[in-house]
């Protein structure tokens, strides 16, 4: 049986950034769209240009600066939206205006206040205005697992008819079961007369955990492009998972017949990347990119592991770029071996990057006996992301104990000047949040906290992540140290840094919409 090639539509820094409490600099967006770029998906769903001047820069950051994938911009089914994504998208080496509008009768009577005729028109116009900036249009309908089918079917004829290059079914709400997902595909390759002539293309949110398994049957049911985020992020419960979809018909390539282009190497590494730079945490029981995904607890399993690595492992730690060595490199290390290190993890990094990693290791190797190839994969993606530092941590000391009131001292500095305060607090951290308040000189309100070690021991790595939200918006920081009240203070700050970078941040909800 012949294999066909699954087109793999990545909406990350789209729909993804409509995660709530996820608000990335343009700078981060790039990073994480170079990342993409390196996994060879076919598509990169840069932004919502009309979503906000922000979010328009970075589209057309993204689109003057990344080569090798084509670049999308969504946008609406009206002409403001299309002119804003065909101006961010002009440097664009490959260019896709993705244009959408609702076609349930639930979005008509409830929402866009429109009739089906207004509809149709509407998404036939939206497309052949498309066409006069792109030949690659993509159109959407949105809600589609819940619109009329034979309406469904009409408003796709007719996007195609008007210039349409790619059809997208979105089960917009997650309300579909593979079954029925399945079913629609067939439904509409049956009943578009002119189906033949577009990309069919799958969009599916994991409301009821199944947006996974519905792109799975539409890919069964002759699906050839699916959209999905890493680590299924996105709006409510998230996307369906570009991790897991790839390496599900990669591992099982026996019964899908098709494949591809994605480097499978890559996964592991744009997995920590996007946690890191969005602060959303991967659980431990993720599957495939999860800390636990390759960890065998049961004595039964780790001796069949030992004798034979299929007995209980589907698919390699290596195929996701995860490597088994474990123990690295130590304090007497020099630079051509950490470059050698870097290299064999699958990182190719710039020679300044290099520079700062490796003062930053020295720094660490320092503070610990074995530095482990986690511990290096956390600097990675903690590294300077690039975007202005208002505040930068010089100093912290605390004073704390279960008959102490802790208290906390911090010297914050910033463009040319220092700043200094004191606090007392609950305990260690909180002492030292509310000392670095008073040091900025304004109210931050903090809405989460979270605190892990990187590797095992003593001595491990502690990793920070800390969410402050300002005037109904909410911005994540990640801090690095095996000094735990460092790490914290660390992501306290950067937390900070991003909430006064955000004039140039989309913002979450203004626009938003989509699939």
């Amino acid at each position: 049986m012949s294999t066909r090639r699954i087109q793999i539509f990545d909406t990350t820094l789209r729909d993804g950034e409509q995660t709530p409490g996820v608000c990335l600099a343009a700078a981060e967006k790039l990073e994480i769209a170079q990342a993409l770029a390196r996994l060879k998906v076919d598509v990169i769903e840069a932004g919502f240009p009309f979503a906000s001047p922000g979010d328009f820069a970075a589209v057309r950051q993204i689109a003057a600066q990344v080569k090798g994938p084509v670049i999308a911009a969504l946008a609406r089914a009206n002409k403001e939206d299309i002119d804003l994504a065909a101006q961010a998208l002009e440097g664009a080496e490959r260019r896709r205006i993705h244009t959408f509008i609702a076609t349930s009768d639930i979005h008509l009577e409830h929402k866009l206040k429109m009739n089906r005729f207004q509809v149709l028109k509407r998404a036939e116009e939206a497309v052949r205005y498309a066409r006069k900036f792109t030949d690659d249009v993509e159109f959407s309908a949105e809600d589609a697992s819940r619109s009329d089918r034979d309406f469904l079917c009409q408003v796709y004829a007719a996007a195609i008819a008007a210039g349409a290059t790619v059809i997208n079914i979105p089960d917009t709400v997650g309300y579909a079961t593979p079954e029925e997902f399945g079913a629609l595909i067939r439904y509409i390759r049956e009943h578009v007369p002119n189906i033949d002539k577009a990309v069919i293309s799958v969009h599916c949110h994991d409301d009821l955990g199944m947006a996974v398994a519905n792109s799975l049957a539409a890919v069964a049911a002759g699906a050839t492009q699916v959209e999905c985020t890493v680590n299924g992020l996105g709006e409510r419960a998230g996307n369906a998972a570009l991790e897991e979809l790839v390496m599900a018909l990669h591992t099982r390539r026996d019964f899908y017949h098709v494949g591809t282009g994605v480097d499978t190497h890559q996964i592991y590494r744009t997995s920590k990347l996007v946690s890191t730079l969005t602060g959303i945490t991967v659980p431990p029981n993720k599957a495939v990119v999860g800390e636990n995904a390759f960890a065998h607890e049961s004595g039964i399993h780790q001796h069949g592991v030992l004798n034979h690595a299929s007995t209980y492992e589907i698919m390699s730690p290596e195929t996701i770029g995860i490597s088994r060595n474990s123990i690295v490199l130590g304090k007497h290390s020099g630079r051509h071996a950490f470059e050698q290190r870097l290299r064999q993890l699958g990182y190719e990094l710039e020679e300044k990057a290099v520079t700062e990693l490796f003062a930053r290791f020295k720094d660490l190797a320092d503070r610990k006996k074995i530095v482990f190839d986690r511990d290096i994969e956390a600097l990675i993606a903690n590294k300077a992301s690039g975007q202005p530092e208002w505040y930068q941590l010089v100093y912290h000391h605390v004073v704390s104990g279960n008959q102490t009131l802790a208290t906390a001292s911090v010297r914050l500095a910033s463009s040319g000047a220092v700043s200094e305060a004191a606090a007392c607090g609950d305990g260690p951290v909180d002492a030292t949040f509310k000392a670095i308040e008073k040091a900025v000189g304004f109210s931050i309100g903090l809405k989460d906290f979270q605190l892990k070690a990187v590797t095992a021991g003593e001595d491990a790595l502690g990793e920070a992540t800390v969410w402050v939200e300002r005037e109904g918006r909410t911005f994540s920081g990640r801090g690095l140290s095996t000094d735990i009240i460092e790490a914290s203070a660390r992501a306290y700050v950067n937390a900070i840094n991003k909430m006064l970078a955000a004039c140039g941040c989309g913002a979450s909800g203004q626009a938003a919409g989509g699939n």
